[in-house]
């Protein structure tokens, strides 16, 4: 694998990753403790991060390191498909439980 590869690979997961979190790249970048335009340059595969940005862009995606530099997660074409779907069901269940509050709590 070239450098460039592993750049470009962790950029696509960390961008799947946020989508799927429906974080913002502001959100993200400061959850992690970085500025917005390094996290857009990691995300281009621009920038390559150090090992503790790493661990913190882990943490606040709530997946293992390992997990950013796994090969292609999900076909390309299928990522928006995934995000709007994690979208839509957690917007239906806020509704739920906001339904389940009104009738419980009045």
């Amino acid at each position: 694998m070239e450098e460039q590869e592993l750049k470009d690979g962790l950029g696509k997961n960390i961008k799947f990753f946020r989508s799927c979190r429906e974080l913002s790249q502001a959100d993200l970048a400061e959850k992690a403790g970085i500025s917005i335009t390094f996290l857009s340059n990691i995300e281009r595969g621009n920038n390559f991060p150090l090992a503790g940005t790493l661990c913190n862009l882990a943490k606040v995606l709530e997946v293992e390191v390992f997990e950013l530099f796994k090969g292609d997660l999900v076909p390309s074409d299928s990522k928006e498909v995934i995000s709007q779907l994690s979208r839509d069901i957690t917007k239906k269940i806020d509704v739920a439980v906001a339904d389940i509050f009104k009738q419980y709590l009045g």
